[in-house]
């Protein structure tokens, strides 16, 4: 064959393939809507969620977020497993106590690879043994008093000397700067940022600074039902957020900025406090951001039924599904 003839055969042949391979592309997208549930009213851990949307890396991976908030009446899990949502943030121990139920509640993604739970204190509580003998607050979640006696333990102290009074997640930084507790168990990245601003000094003992095993906090989940019926949208929603997130650890501002946007009544700068104190938590031990480290989950199903938050330690090859 002539030289010019073969090479416009091997440019068209070239050519055919690109078209081949931007079809399969095409089918291989979703073209689906991904509700998802968050676990709390949109803060600055939700960052990279907002600036998925707001970009569009959502529909260059076939599908469309709906971030749905909260609310009494339809809590992130409830929401999940009523069919109202396939995606939900949950925290990991919210997970771990539907599994328990039996309900087919999977990880597929971790959102921060650390603990965000810390038992707070005033300034004059130097270390987490002082608190023998002084009120501390918890929620009902068996995790506050999980996260809580690990804390005094840890420093020496006997957690049976604490006592122990109820106090409302909200209502935590209330709590203690009116006196009420000593201390409670909150959150480093919103709570403990608020009480410090309040009361200068003010301490945050982080859970895994103390006893506890480096757990990832929150965790993108679906049911099993959907995992299996409907892969492709779990690989294309997590694709999408994961490069939402990582662009948000590039580009701190602009995430803030979408997330205030989208979510009214939110203040930018105390969010940009919130997201730079997060921020370190997104990659942790992990070099992408997202994935599930099956050791660390070992090592937390262990500390799960130690501290008496579930029977006997969750299936962690059954809990989450790893590889997306």
């Amino acid at each position: 064959m002539p030289r010019r003839p073969r090479i416009a055969l091997v440019l068209a042949l070239a050519a055919a393939l690109a078209l081949a391979g931007c079809a399969r592309r095409g089918e291989d997208r979703p073209n689906a809507n991904a509700p998802i549930a968050l676990d709390a009213r949109p803060g600055a851990v939700d960052a990279g969620i907002y600036l998925a949307r707001e970009r569009g890396f959502d529909e260059a991976e076939g599908v469309a977020l709906r971030i749905r908030p909260p609310t009494a009446e339809a809590p992130a899990l409830r929401s999940l497993l009523d069919g109202r949502v396939q995606f939900a943030i949950l925290d990991i121990h919210d997970l771990a106590l539907a599994r328990q139920r039996g309900r087919d509640v999977v990880g597929v993604m971790a959102i921060v690879q650390r603990p965000l739970a810390a038992v707070l204190a005033g300034p004059s509580i130097r270390r987490p043994r002082g608190l023998e003998g002084r009120r501390v607050g918890v929620s009902a979640a068996r995790a506050d008093a999980a996260v809580l006696a690990t804390v005094v333990r840890h420093d020496g102290g006997d957690p049976a000397r604490v006592r122990r009074v109820r106090v409302a997640r909200a209502d935590v930084v209330a709590a203690i700067r009116s006196g009420r507790v000593a201390a409670a168990v909150g959150r480093w990245d919103t709570d403990g940022l608020k009480l410090a601003a309040a009361r200068p000094g003010a301490q945050a003992f982080r859970a895994d600074d103390y006893g506890a095993p480096g757990y990832p906090e929150l965790v993108l989940c679906v049911t099993g039902d959907t995992l299996l019926e409907s892969r492709p949208v779990v690989r294309a929603t997590v694709a999408a957020l994961r490069r939402g997130y990582e662009e948000a650890l590039v580009d701190p501002e602009s995430a803030v900025g979408a997330l205030v946007d989208a979510v009214p009544g939110l203040d930018r700068a105390a969010e940009q406090a919130s997201f730079d104190a997060v921020q370190p938590a997104f990659l942790e031990g992990v070099t992408r951001f997202g994935d599930l480290v099956p050791a660390q989950l070992r090592a937390w199903a262990r500390w799960e039924a130690e501290t008496g938050i579930t029977r006997r330690p969750p299936e962690v090859g059954r809990a989450f599904a790893l590889g997306f």
